[in-house]
């Protein structure tokens, strides 16, 4: 009677950890689906930033545009795959859910998503790196600061710089959450 007993406890709580895999499973497709508004996020916001200012006359500008930083124009093809893959990613996490089992879809979304931290870490840390620059400049190698002139510029820049890094700490925590999952299965 005791084992009969066990046995509902276990069924009641989901199987034997199954409730818990299924769980962590929901977790990963709400965290991609984070993952893709923070990264095309990033890229929009990036790849729509642009400021002309006018210097004496309306025929004498200066423009700052993404593209003029091979930097920015890197950071702008990081997020936008980003945020293909985790769109791409999508239907696998969804198995998950439906079959919490499902190793080969976890290793693979575990491989994919640290080869995807790696790409929007560089990325980050690449316009990061120009956005210093703009804010502080580099009395050293007499760069100018930028930012006092190109304020709009700066903000956005900086924020799709955010973006970016909230992005990459979700493909952190998914591989964290997927690497969990396996471990739990050996």
């Amino acid at each position: 009677m005791a084992h009969h007993e066990s046995a509902m406890k276990i069924a009641v709580m989901g199987g034997g950890g199954g409730g818990l895999a299924r769980g962590l499973a929901i977790l990963d497709f709400l965290l991609r689906l984070a993952g893709i508004v923070a990264a095309l996020a990033a890229a929009i916001t990036m790849g729509t930033t642009n400021q002309t200012l006018n210097f004496f006359t309306q025929f004498f500008q200066f423009r700052a545009h993404y593209y003029d930083l091979p930097a920015f124009s890197f950071f702008v093809a990081a997020n936008a795959i980003a945020s293909a893959y985790l769109v791409l990613s999508m239907p696998f996490s969804l198995v998950t859910i439906v079959r919490p089992q499902a190793t080969g879809v976890k290793f693979l979304l575990l491989v994919l998503d640290t080869v995807a931290v790696a790409l929007t870490t560089a990325g980050a840390g690449a316009a990061t790196a120009i956005v210093y620059l703009a804010h502080q400049g580099n009395t050293k190698t007499n760069w100018v600061a930028i930012c006092q002139q190109f304020g709009s510029f700066c903000q956005r820049v900086s924020g799709a710089v955010v973006a970016s890094f909230i992005a990459a700490v979700i493909f952190m925590v998914l591989v964290i959450l997927s690497a969990a999952s396996l471990k739990r299965r050996n």
